[in-house]
């Protein structure tokens, strides 16, 4: 039997990260064989690896991670979605097709690639087909690892859930992956684009990656405010969660939206209520989306040539070292090559 190589953790905590070797899996009926060529990693891999999302119980040995691009190399009975040779993307939620989420309210379910399902940190994996969607025609493999979370998720708060539009003004916090997807995707819709930064270095990238207004993030409210002539933000996504929360709807405009995406300060969510109240904005939610809206961000993709920034590609066995890059804040993805 063919044999590949995988990484996984025991238990949780980097220290149980092992590089080992097991079975090439065979696809069954309706799934697909597809052979990894990149993986694209996210912070969301970080916690997982970490204590689980804080407290999500897995099944160990444990395959972290959620975003693939490979190739097809073979179909298990009745799988007819692609061919052999078809260059493909994980989804991010397996099976959510379209339309509201699947789930109720003391339970809202979370069943994602790299948490609860096995993930892709491997030279092959087998998923049903629906599962899977086409790569762009526009993008390498290791760029097109990008889309299935970070890409996604900035497309489902702008695009599909926002109705981003040219004029209106969109705020991104930091320059991680989702937020330079924000920003491309915000300008290819034609709106005024604020990306807040606390290196300088970073907010000068930001302003050559097409950003209107790079900003320091100490004080980046009051300069929102001078900015746009106390008008504030229309769309502004809240990468940093927490009490930020509250800092974001100082900043919003009267009628705006902010989308709550990142955790970084925490789950635990604060904010004075009148600036919510008074300015009648909406707090939107982004569990970053579904098979149609990802497809749909395919095709965006390849008509207006978004090319997803790489800070950094690292080998298949240099996982470790592309985590603690991740640590680090880098200026866009950080992604995992197999070839």
């Amino acid at each position: 039997m063919a044999r590949m190589k995988r990484w996984t953790i025991a238990g949780f905590g980097r220290d149980t990260l092992r590089l080992d070797d097991a079975p090439v899996p065979e696809p069954r009926a309706g799934e697909l064989l597809v052979k990894v060529a990149a993986v694209s990693l996210n912070y969301r891999d970080k916690l997982v690896i970490q204590d689980g999302m804080g407290g999500m119980s897995l099944p160990f040995p444990f395959v972290p991670g959620s975003d693939l691009a490979g190739t097809v190399v073979a179909a298990g009975d009745g799988a007819g979605r692609f061919a052999v040779g078809d260059r493909v993307i994980s989804t991010f939620f397996p099976g959510w097709i379209d339309g509201p989420h699947p789930g109720d309210a003391s339970a809202p379910p979370y069943s994602a690639l790299g948490g609860l399902h096995q993930g892709v940190l491997a030279e092959y994996v087998a998923f049903p087909e629906d599962w899977l969607t086409a790569a762009p025609h526009t993008l390498d493999l290791a760029a097109a690892s990008t889309l299935p979370c970070a890409g996604l998720t900035a497309w489902t708060a702008l695009a599909e859930l926002g109705k981003v539009r040219a004029g209106t003004s969109v705020l991104v916090q930091g320059t991680g992956g989702v937020a330079l997807f924000g920003l491309q995707i915000a300008k290819a819709h034609g709106a005024e684009v604020f990306v807040t930064s606390a290196g300088p270095a970073k907010r000068e990238r930001a302003i050559a990656l097409g950003a209107d207004h790079a900003i320091d993030r100490d004080g980046w409210v009051e300069t929102v405010h001078r900015l746009t002539a106390d008008r504030g933000i229309d769309h502004i996504l809240e990468i940093v969660g927490g009490a930020h929360l509250g800092r974001s709807l100082e900043a919003v405009a009267m009628h705006g939206r902010v989308s709550l995406i990142g955790v970084i300060d925490g789950y635990d969510l604060s904010a004075a209520a009148h600036h919510l109240m008074l300015k009648q904005a909406v707090v939107q939610g982004i569990r970053v989306g579904h098979r149609r809206a990802l497809e749909d961000l395919v095709r965006a993709v390849d008509v207006d040539r978004i090319a997803p920034v790489i800070a950094q590609r690292y080998a298949f066995d240099a996982l470790p070292a592309a985590l603690d890059h991740l640590d680090r804040g880098p200026f866009g993805k950080i992604v995992v090559t197999l070839e």
